[in-house]
């Protein structure tokens, strides 16, 4: 490792200098370096270049775990390979941050029962939804965001952006959701207990398509886990390397991440390893 060090910074420092801050020899670092390249670290040298490019191309999000699973046929290694070789090398994954929530809960409109009770699994499409709304900054003011996510697969299947956070906007990501899947009656629409979904404008949409609705209980987050997952993913993986000037910079940001990449490209673990674009396909 010591003559690896000297070597990568050979351009830096004087060898003669860093061969005597650690305490090895020059002659013993220009032998090392004659020796011809073994087998192994050419081929751990070749599978960190893959490592270093993938890591890239997906914004320095993928961990170790995704990382593997996106090697070519031809690069395949072990999670523990992989790990190692990251570890050594300083390559990590972005930390996901908590965020506070956004909706009201103080009202006094009518909440439904918590039906999904954090039950999450699925076995096809359009069984159950979660919705929720996040918040963006930009110098213009807040952006807010409704989603709708499907949880056979984790695609987010519905979403609408507006400068204010009223019933409309989470009645525009529903009927977006609605127009791309034809879902139908008996589907579990889940949220919070805020005051635009306990409003009378979304909860008409709700009985118009005969879904159910679902609701969490009062101050648990758990019980729309997924959804704040997704929340979570969208601002650490995308947003947070942005400062917006404009509502309409950060709507392109959001755009590019739902639509090119979380739906389209991002691998998810409980999809092993297949992004939501091709669940029905694969699963």
């Amino acid at each position: 490792m010591r003559f690896k060090f000297i070597f990568e910074h050979r351009f830096e420092f004087r060898i003669a200098k860093m061969c005597q801050a650690l305490n090895v020899s020059r002659s013993g670092y220009y032998a090392h370096m004659k020796r011809p390249e073994s087998n192994r670290s050419k081929a751990n040298r070749e599978l960190l270049d893959t490592i270093k490019d993938i890591h890239t191309n997906s914004r320095r999000i993928y961990g170790s775990p995704q990382i593997t699973k996106n090697l070519p046929p031809e690069k395949k290694a072990s999670r523990g390979r992989v790990a190692r070789l990251m570890r050594a090398n300083g390559i990590r994954s972005k930390v996901v941050k908590k965020y506070r929530a956004t909706t009201n809960s103080s009202h006094n409109l009518p909440v439904a029962d918590n039906i999904v009770n954090q039950d999450f699994t699925t076995s096809k499409p359009n069984e159950k939804w979660l919705s929720d709304i996040t918040y963006i900054a930009t110098a213009e003011g807040w952006l807010y965001l409704a989603g709708v996510l499907d949880l056979h697969g984790r695609k987010l299947v519905g979403w609408a952006m507006d400068s204010r956070m009223k019933t409309e906007l989470v009645c525009a990501a529903l009927k977006q959701a609605i127009g791309r899947t034809g879902a139908s009656k008996g589907l579990i629409v889940h949220s919070d207990r805020g005051v635009q979904y306990a409003s009378k404008g979304y909860q008409k949409l709700l009985k118009k398509n005969e879904f159910v609705c679902s609701m969490s209980r009062k101050g648990n987050c758990y019980d729309n886990a997924p959804m704040e997952s997704f929340w979570r993913k969208l601002k650490m993986e995308w947003l947070n390397d942005y400062t917006f000037r404009t509502r309409a910079e950060a709507k392109k940001a959001v755009f590019e991440y739902i639509e090119l990449f979380y739906n389209r490209r991002r691998t998810h673990s409980s999809n092993n390893y297949v992004p939501p674009f091709l669940v029905g396909a694969e699963m």
